[in-house]
């Protein structure tokens, strides 16, 4: 048998009550998120400062606000527009 055989064979035995805890406690662990807080802003921290290189070193060009908004609009609206 293998590891999650084994322990859903234990938990099937338990009381209705146990079951529903152990299902809750399941459910709640799949809800947390995989990294931290602090993980999570360092790796934004990294990308951005990337995406500031990349505009500085000409890799990529800023595209203004009214003209993003406006690609953004169509894109959710299911049409791509001619950049």
């Amino acid at each position: 048998m293998s590891d999650v055989e084994d322990v859903l064979a234990v938990a099937l035995r338990l009381s209705a009550e146990d079951r529903a805890a152990v299902a809750a406690a399941l459910i709640q662990s799949l809800d947390e998120p995989e990294q931290t807080t602090e993980e999570v802003e360092a790796a934004w921290a990294e990308e951005i400062q990337q995406r500031l290189a990349d505009v500085d070193a000409g890799v990529v060009s800023p595209v203004p606000w009214p003209e993003a908004r406006r690609r953004i609009l169509a894109a959710a609206n299911g049409r791509r527009e001619a950049r």
